[in-house]
């Protein structure tokens, strides 16, 4: 069974920097897929983010939007994956938390 896993990640940036924080995070992800069995795709829609990840003829799709306080995921998991769920929203947290943090 499919399942959705969702994630608020708070910051303390201005919409802009965690935008851009995000979109070069993504940047690094596609280009760690580059040449593998993974293929990403990414569309920006103002401080919305579309994304699919498609690997072994499975989707994994997702949005993102960027608000004032905190970035919003949601990420559809085909069932094979719905296992692995709470490891995926636990390192969500752990990751966007990092990227978001101020330096």
């Amino acid at each position: 069974m499919a399942e959705t896993v969702k994630v608020d990640i708070p910051h303390k940036l201005t919409r802009e920097a965690a935008r851009g924080r995000i979109e070069s995070g993504f940047a690094s992800l596609r280009q760690d897929m580059l040449g593998g069995m993974v293929k990403f795709e990414d569309t920006w829609d103002g401080d919305h983010l579309d994304f699919r990840a498609r690997v072994m003829g499975q989707s994994v799709t997702g949005r993102l939007d960027v608000l004032d306080d905190n970035v919003h995921v949601e990420i559809d998991l085909p069932g094979f994956l719905a296992a692995i769920a709470g490891k995926l929203k636990g390192k969500l947290q752990k990751e966007g938390t990092l990227l978001l943090s101020k330096k």
